[in-house]
């Protein structure tokens, strides 16, 4: 049987995760420290309450200590999206573009990582239930460039399939919830690279920074698309 152990710190971002809001994750942190240092009986019987529903939320901290912080790069949601977009890339070295040609949807993907690498948002439920509304961002502005430029065919369900053929466990979605049989892979010339990222970044950024939980009260400065 695992042993359960206390906290050695509190874990109000946990609690952010959970999607727990700014004051109650403060009220959490202040009585966890007051109790650190004086003690839960000098508590009020409503902070206590309030303190034992919040580690109640929490899950148990097994092994005798606490779970190192996994880094944004190694955060579910993050590495997916990695994994599609270094698919794409590897599909493009096959493709035979033109020097400075890239696909649409490796620059948007790449902003969006750049923008979680910088923000480091918990990615929990609440976060990436948020995240759902970035599919029709990215449906949108692929379908624009589609519209004015090149394509190439790309199985963008192929690369998940292989995975899971490998790893069954694997419960990756696919990255677009489409007709499978849309191959359509909008491609940009050199010249347009850089004004379609600042685009993807402008309409990405916004919606992350503002409507995922866990940065509602981050204190990182603004990303710029630069």
């Amino acid at each position: 049987m695992q042993r359960v152990s206390k906290e050695t710190s509190h874990r109000g971002e946990e609690l952010k995760g959970l999607g727990w809001s700014a004051p109650d994750v403060a009220r959490y942190i202040e009585l966890w420290e007051y109790r650190q240092r004086w003690g839960a009986m000098n508590l009020e019987r409503e902070d206590r309450l309030f303190l034992r529903k919040a580690e109640k939320a929490l899950p148990a901290i097994l092994s005798g200590r606490a779970s190192a912080k996994k880094s944004i790069q190694d955060k579910t949601y993050y590495r997916w999206l990695r994994f599609h977009c270094d698919a794409m890339l590897s599909a493009e070295s096959e493709m035979g573009l033109a020097e400075g040609m890239r696909g649409a949807w490796p620059v948007m993907l790449e902003a969006e990582l750049r923008i979680l690498g910088h923000y480091e948002p918990v990615l929990g439920l609440p976060d990436t239930l948020k995240a759902k509304a970035l599919a029709p961002v990215r449906e949108t502005l692929a379908s624009q460039v589609a519209a004015t430029g090149t394509t190439k065919a790309y199985d963008f369900q192929a690369p998940l399939n292989s995975l899971k053929e490998q790893e069954p466990s694997n419960r990756w979605k696919h990255l677009r919830d489409v007709d499978a049989s849309d191959h359509t892979y909008p491609l940009l010339n050199a010249e347009s690279v850089e004004g379609f990222r600042h685009e993807a970044h402008t309409v990405i950024h916004d919606l992350i920074r503002s409507n995922f939980p866990s940065l509602s009260d981050t204190d990182k400065p603004e990303l710029s698309h630069d």
